[in-house]
């Protein structure tokens, strides 16, 4: 059993380690293209950050005032409801079959990676915000 305090900083770790990973392989894929391809790139990276953003504030939200409501001892596996350790897989899976498909443009990496890694790393940060709240 962790104490709910821990809970926020376990929920931040599983969004933030992936969001750094993505963004700085992003961001290397960004650093090997030319750079007349680059200015659509960062239109298609400014549309994926604001759709990650709009997505993942209200998930975070949600998921805070769970462990919010939480009794102070919890499993570590109550952090999440269930539709959330699914969403994670899903995603982890995405992530994963991504990695291994060898024809995947490296626009698309740059681009879409740049754009997730980042608002990742914000949602682990508002993870952290609300534990610090409840000290």
């Amino acid at each position: 059993m962790i104490r709910r305090v821990h809970s926020y900083v376990i929920a931040a770790a599983i969004w933030g380690i992936p969001g750094i990973n993505i963004a700085v392989k992003g961001i290397r894929t960004y650093m090997l293209m030319r750079p007349d391809d680059l200015w659509w790139l960062l239109l298609i990276t400014v549309a994926v950050t604001i759709f990650f953003f709009t997505i993942f504030r209200r998930v975070v939200r949600k998921y805070s005032e769970r462990i919010a409501s939480l009794p102070d001892r919890v499993m570590i596996w109550r952090i999440f409801p269930p539709k959330g350790w699914i969403l994670l897989a899903i995603m982890m899976g995405f992530g994963i079959t991504l990695k291994h498909i060898p024809d995947v443009p490296m626009s698309f990496t740059a681009s879409f990676y740049s754009g997730l890694g980042p608002m990742l790393i914000v949602s682990s940060i508002q993870y952290l915000k609300a534990c610090f709240k409840t000290l």
